[in-house]
């Protein structure tokens, strides 16, 4: 899977038109907002290109956030100083075109969104993500996500845990 696809930012040579995951909200994001978001500092875009004709085969977005030290759970927190909010990453958005699903590619964005996360040159405690649904939220606690107290559709996971699950994971 990670050799027949590229993941770089998303530039204009990129086709945007065609692209269709089945999540209209998703897909117009894509072909109308992203590069407005890029050039406003909003978010940046990500995109798996299909090595063997060039589409995108998928996309995800990531932007600043921050969490509340209250909202994390206890045993979370416990470890952590004593600041309002912990600085985090938001996964804003991730889709992948209908003819690339079920292959796993959904986990390899994932996957590479944490690991730029991690080696972003400044602090990054975890990555946050609103599922848009319980379908993504199963997603997402599948890859080691657990929702925040109160807030079942909106999950974290700290960077030192994801890199903890990614190696052990192995090279995909």
């Amino acid at each position: 899977m990670p050799g027949s696809f590229r993941i770089e930012p998303l530039c204009a040579d990129h086709d945007r038109a065609k692209f269709s995951s089945g999540s209209g909200e998703l897909d117009r994001y894509f072909r109308e907002q992203a590069s407005q978001d890029i050039r406003r500092r909003i978010a940046t875009c990500f995109v798996a290109v299909s090595l063997p004709d060039g589409g995108v085969a998928g996309f995800y977005t990531l932007t600043a956030t921050s969490i509340a030290l209250n909202a994390l759970a206890l045993q979370i927190a416990k470890k952590l100083p004593r600041y309002p909010v912990i600085p985090a990453v938001l996964l804003g958005r991730l889709a992948v075109a209908h003819s690339f699903q079920g292959q796993g590619l959904g986990g390899v964005l994932l996957a590479d969104a944490l690991m730029r996360s991690a080696r972003a040159e400044l602090g990054v405690f975890a990555m946050v993500v609103d599922a848009k649904d319980g379908a993504a939220r199963r997603f997402y606690e599948h890859h080691g996500f657990t929702s925040l107290p109160g807030e079942p559709l909106r999950l974290c996971l700290p960077i030192t845990q994801a890199l903890k699950l990614l190696a052990a994971r192995g090279p995909r």
